[in-house]
Formats: structure tokens, C-alpha cells, sequence
């Protein structure tokens, strides 16, 4: 499992890279600041949960399988939370925000879960 979140991770983070630069580059001119600081608040709060996980797969080697937990926790939080985000931006309708805080809170789970993981294992 580990090497799961390993790759998951990786392609996270490539993504969160190329969301980035497409915000930038492409977005730039067609978005309202607002949209565009939501746009890269998406694509920061991704790598940041990509990076996550590639410790969650390198600590899986070390602390065994608890730490899958935390790992489904940040997958999925951070297609939640990020993938709402970016369809805020981009326009989606404003109940889609509503979702939202369901992906914030499989984040802080994720965080928590790894926190626990780590302490029992250590």
C-alpha cells in the first residue's frame, strides 16, 4: 500500500505543479483575482497533501500499516476539498461550496490519523 501513496502522491504533486502554471499562465487574464486566489489556494493546498502523501508511503516502509489510514484520508480529502475548489474558480455553482469542508475535514483527519500512526509505532 505504501507504494500507492508513493505514486499517488507523485502524480499529485505533477498535477498540483500544472494546475499552478496553468492558473498563472492561462488563467491569469480570464479570471477575477478572487477566482484566481481560489485557483491557487487549490493548487497550493494539493501539493501540499501530494507531499503528504509521498511521507505517508515513505513512512508506511518504517511505521507498517497504519499509516494507510491517514494516506485514504488525504486522497480523498484532496480530491474533495481541492477539486471543489477549482470548480469554484472556475464558476461552478456557489452549493458546490457547500461540499467543500467535507475534503477540510478528511485533511485534518488525514493529518491527525498520521499523528496517532506515528505515536503508537514510534
Amino acid at each position: 500500500m505504501s507504494r500507492f501513496f508513493l505514486i499517488a502522491g507523485a502524480v499529485l504533486g505533477a498535477l498540483a505543479v500544472a494546475a499552478g502554471a496553468f492558473g498563472a499562465h492561462a488563467l491569469e487574464a480570464r479570471l477575477a483575482p478572487d477566482r484566481l486566489n481560489q485557483w491557487e489556494l487549490a493548487a497550493r493546498y494539493q501539493m501540499y497533501h501530494a507531499l503528504a502523501l509521498v511521507a505517508v508511503g515513505l513512512a508506511g516502509e518504517r511505521i507498517g500499516n497504519s499509516v494507510n489510514t491517514a494516506g485514504w484520508f488525504f486522497v480523498v480529502g484532496t480530491v474533495i476539498f481541492c477539486g471543489t475548489v477549482y470548480a469554484l474558480a472556475l464558476g461552478s455553482p456557489r452549493w458546490f461550496g457547500a461540499i467543500t469542508p467535507f475534503g477540510g475535514v478528511s485533511l485534518i483527519i488525514g493529518w491527525i490519523m498520521l499523528a496517532v500512526a506515528s505515536y503508537r509505532n514510534a
